[in-house]
């Protein structure tokens, strides 16, 4: 064992400790969350319109307190951001995180708190390292830096009381000075908005570094990667940084990366997933021969999971906090933290693979999306696109789906959009760039990723042959009743399907 990862070990002995209990304790961890919630927020205006107190047993808030999504949390929200205080959480509330996801709205802002930042985003992140420092002890990854490749600087400020960006903005704005010892690039670099000003930069700031790690998306830094060695000549990842060992991950399937990470380290890299959003840090990766994550008790989030049968309810019978969930059952997770969200349904789906400790993956949306490269691109956002673009040149669609192209090394990604019309548009390309620009209206991830073609090239329109999808439904014995083809897929199983019968 180094001696770096020796002394980190020792100075971090409690808090593993704290992560193995949670095998035996997850439920009396989480009652405590859920007691420490109620009682910092009684006096707050949510907490006494539901009659909430320190007091409140989790029967009394499961039927005082209605499961919401953003469409239904929002005006709680729109209170916050006007600066008024005790909303849902003590005092004034003045970061907000933006992120696209909803189908009624271009962005949501998701309130951020000093206590969400600490017990819960800059924990989680320490304890991927505490964890991999433990089941690594070979590892030198305490002499080199972190490269974190996060969001851009471009805060804006609503009013006089509330700014907004991206979390990984406000968590690099936020994080303490002595962090800069143990990160690259400084936070001058990290948070510039102009992204090809930024590769540049970053490649300066990073290539002389000892960097041991990575963190971020991994759509994101492969583009990063692939920049650094195109402009260094290096073949490999590792010929730029011989002590990488590390990347640690989240925010999309990382699977369709996981070959190409592999070709550009060849000397092999380690990943951690990650479960983390705008809505908090959830679950992290501590076994590298699993890659379930374990759900983290002790976050200041306090858990619910409703069967997906239940989920619209405002009161579903059968949602269980973590002593009552199964393996193998898909969940809507529901969250109650100290962001100021109750009850809170942030539309990821995730399945038990263990309950000891209690270890999940993703399992999908509560409603159709892709998610490919972290745009979020979601069925409202393709339903509205698709009515103008046909608006617009006159054409008829009668059945389509959307899935992703994935990056390599050669190309960037991008979606494809198999489209069955009942009458064609007289100009394909203008069609396709109408679609294309109407998605970058409604969604500002899609718009992020599509500037300047950094993530996103323009998306590619393939014309269904007449009959298509309804030939697709009769072969796999789905005609008739309420049976559709899925309008959005994260990935090309069903997309693939259809052009082979195309």
């Amino acid at each position: 064992m180094s001696l770096l990862t020796k002394i980190a070990c020792i100075v971090f002995a409690d808090r593993l400790r704290s992560i193995e209990r949670m095998r035996t304790d997850a439920a009396l961890m989480q009652q405590k969350v859920l007691h420490s919630l109620l009682t910092t927020a009684q006096k707050t205006q949510f907490a006494q319109s539901h009659g909430l107190s320190a007091d409140s047993t989790y029967e009394d808030f499961r039927q005082r307190v209605p499961v919401s999504d953003y469409e239904h949390f929002a005006p709680y929200v729109e209170q916050m951001v006007r600066g008024e205080a005790n909303v849902t959480w003590p005092g004034q509330i003045r970061w907000f995180a933006k992120s696209s996801g909803t189908t009624d709205a271009k962005s949501k802002f998701i309130p951020v708190t000093t206590e969400s930042l600490h017990t819960a985003q800059y924990r989680g992140s320490l304890d991927a390292l505490v964890t991999y420092a433990k089941q690594h002890p070979e590892s030198a990854i305490y002499k080199g830096k972190c490269l974190t490749l996060g969001g851009s600087k471009q805060i804006s400020t609503i009013n006089n009381r509330a700014q907004t960006g991206d979390l990984s903005a406000i968590m690099i704005g936020n994080a303490p000075t002595w962090s800069n010892f143990f990160k690259t690039p400084q936070k001058d670099v990290a948070l510039l908005a102009n992204w090809e000003e930024k590769l540049p930069q970053i490649m300066k700031a990073t290539v002389g570094e000892n960097v041991s790690y990575l963190a971020g998306v991994p759509s994101w830094m492969l583009v990063l990667l692939h920049y650094i060695l195109e402009h260094t000549g290096k073949s490999n990842i590792q010929e730029v940084w011989p002590n990488l060992e590390l990347f640690i991950h989240g925010g999309i399937n990382f699977e369709p990366y996981r070959s190409q990470y592999e070709q550009i380290a060849p000397r092999g890299l380690n990943f951690i997933e990650t479960y983390n959003a705008s809505e908090g840090f959830f679950a992290l990766q501590t076994d590298p021969d699993d890659r379930s994550m374990q759900l983290m008790m002790d976050y200041g989030i306090f858990y619910e999971f409703v069967p997906l049968d239940e989920v619209g309810q405002e009161f579903p019978a059968g949602a269980t906090p973590i002593e009552g969930v199964s393996t193998g059952v898909d969940y809507a997770l529901v969250i109650t933290a100290n962001n100021g969200l109750w009850r809170y349904m942030i539309g990821d789906t995730v399945r038990f693979t263990d309950t000891r400790p209690h270890k999940i993956r993703i399992s999908g949306r509560t409603k159709l999306y892709i998610n490919a490269f972290g745009e979020e691109l979601m069925i409202g956002n393709a339903e509205v696109a698709i009515r103008q673009a046909c608006e617009q040149t006159g054409a008829v669609v009668r059945e389509y789906t959307a899935a992703p192209i994935f990056m390599d090394k050669n190309s960037h990604g991008r979606h494809e959009w198999l489209i069955e019309f009942e009458r064609q548009p007289t100009d394909v390309n203008l069609f396709s760039s109408i679609l294309d620009g109407a998605l970058q209206e409604v969604n500002s991830d899609y718009e992020a990723k599509r500037h300047n073609n950094t993530t996103l090239a323009p998306l590619k329109l393939t014309i269904a042959r007449d009959g298509l999808f309804y030939d697709y439904m009769r072969q796999n014995g789905r005609l008739g009743g309420q049976n559709k083809v899925p309008r959005l897929k994260n990935d090309r199983s069903l997309i693939d399907q259809l052009l082979a019968l195309n």
